[in-house]
């Protein structure tokens, strides 16, 4: 029976091009869920992206050569495609659904190629939904991760050119991508132990080179001034850097009887990790992939950036992977413990049954994971930004009632600016290094508020109620004036923002 399926036209079609079928409909799927997802962030690069589209030149504001985007091949992509498709919060959570459902089958690759299926289906099943990742839509995050998981499936088919352009593009999608590219150089030359692939190095450098040659020349520095920013973030008292952050958004996922199952998962994962890479040698492949995630985490704890829900996103496929390694671990423990009490007289059962068995519960206790998780996308579609809308009404506030030439100040500046097309000042510092280097642990937003307010002399504030206090106390009262309050219940927002027009102190 399964010779004559396998010789039907339709299973040998399907067998062949499941992968593109696979991208199809998750895509079309996550896009119709998860179209009007947005935050504030993105739209720093949006603008970016724009400004670039209408020779404006690669600036966020007009002729401030400020890098504050950390993903050039992400702005660049949204630049080439923005004659077809103007819309960049929607184009850029299209090419974010597209990102997810190629990342998981790339995953699912490399499982096969390196032999750990339960990886492979625990991509399939649980990846392109893990609301970490969903959360990022929007952002360069999805795409970044599909760069980085292609580069080691290729890789793995010692495919090294490809693996090459993967890694690269892993890197000017965002610059930790990096570390993709190192431990599988590493893994190259302990390992593997040939030749060095001096093509593929050409390729990873000739790639990466332009970009840096250009930042360097046109920035001053292809390290983007966000790095400092969020370093500078993550000192100040109100803020939490970035490994004790790491608890706390763990703690909002194992709240749910769902995550604690995936957690424990990940723990028998772990355990089946390192069991199995010490009793099989082919399996120690697996190593470098998990070495990524750890340098990724250590990295980050070390630059002791603030918390940001998105630093986290790239732990996510080792997450992904850990759990599909847990249940085949907890399946195959079931199996063997079955066999032992199951005495049925003499009639044994082959080890290839119990593999088979094994097998097929791995994969239904993945679908029931995958169940579960997709039925929460609900409560995660009623949990958008509740900025973006008011932020939104005073960015075209602004920009239909405003000089094009005034200058905006407000602590988040994404939304805001890309609507208002104004100018921005930030109190946050992404996009003035002077105001970044005002942050400190013995600041807050308040004071570097006073200070950003008096040194640039913006003509506009806007400040969320009670948002600033010191601000509206010290430089609002005696060089502000109210021109309009937006009332946050009429966009789902609980409290006012207050738009002040200012004159030089």
């Amino acid at each position: 029976m399964f010779t004559s399926l396998k010789n039907n036209p339709i299973f040998a079609l399907l067998s062949r091009w499941w992968p593109l079928l696979y991208i199809l409909i998750v895509t079309a799927l996550l896009f119709v869920w998860f179209s009007n997802w947005t935050y504030d962030d993105p739209y720093i690069t949006y603008r970016y992206a724009e400004n670039l589209a209408n020779g404006v030149g690669f600036v966020y504001n007009p002729g401030e050569r400020v890098l504050s985007t950390t993903t050039p091949l992400f702005t660049l992509l949204l630049t080439s495609l923005y004659p077809i498709w103007d819309n960049l919060p929607k184009l850029a959570n299209l090419i974010g659904a597209i990102s997810l459902a190629a990342g998981a089958v790339l995953l699912w690759d490399l499982g096969k190629t390196w032999k750990a299926p339960p990886i492979g289906w625990a991509a399939l099943l649980l990846y392109p939904t893990f609301p970490l990742l969903l959360t990022t839509l929007g952002s360069e995050m999805p795409l970044y991760l599909a760069l980085c998981l292609g580069a080691f499936a290729f890789y793995a088919r010692s495919s090294y050119s490809l693996s090459a352009v993967f890694a690269a593009l892993a890197v000017l999608a965002r610059p930790d991508g990096i570390l993709v590219g190192g431990v599988l150089a590493l893994d190259y030359l302990i390992r593997v132990r040939r030749h060095i692939p001096l093509k593929a190095v050409l390729i990873f450098l000739a790639i990466t080179l332009p970009w840096i040659i250009f930042a360097w020349s046109y920035f001053g520095s292809p390290i983007p001034v966000t790095l400092l920013t969020k370093q500078n973030q993550g000192a100040m008292p109100i803020s939490e850097r970035f490994a004790p952050g790491f608890l706390s958004i763990a703690n909002q996922y194992v709240s749910s009887s769902h995550y604690r199952i995936e957690a424990a998962l990940v723990f028998f994962g772990v355990g089946c990790l390192l069991w199995r890479s010490c009793r099989d040698k082919d399996f120690r492949r697996w190593l470098i992939f998990f070495a990524w995630n750890i340098l990724y985490f250590i990295a980050y704890s070390f630059l002791g950036v603030s918390r940001y829900f998105w630093y986290y996103a790239p732990l996510v496929p080792g997450i992904v992977a850990w759990i599909g390694l847990g249940a085949s671990s907890v399946v195959l423990v079931s199996v063997h413990i079955f066999k032992l009490i199951w005495k049925p007289g003499k009639q044994n059962i082959s080890a290839e049954k119990l593999k088979a068995v094994g097998a097929a519960l791995t994969v239904l206790l993945l679908v029931v994971l995958a169940v579960s998780q997709i039925g929460g996308l609900r409560n995660l579609q009623k949990s958008m930004d509740i900025r973006v809308k008011v932020y939104r009404a005073v960015g075209e506030w602004l920009q239909l009632t405003t000089h094009p030439d005034a200058e905006i100040a407000s602590l988040e500046i994404g939304i805001i600016g890309y609507h208002s097309q104004r100018p921005m000042v930030d109190f946050a510092g992404l996009i003035k290094p002077k105001v970044a280097a005002r942050l400190s642990s013995a600041s807050n937003f308040d004071q570097v508020a006073i200070w950003t307010a008096e040194h640039f002399a913006p003509q506009y504030l806007v400040i969320g109620e009670q948002e600033l206090p010191r601000l509206e106390k010290k430089f609002v009262k005696n060089n502000c004036v109210l021109v309009k309050q937006f009332d946050g219940t009429m966009y789902g927002y609980p409290k006012h923002l207050q738009l002040y027009q200012c004159a030089s102190p």
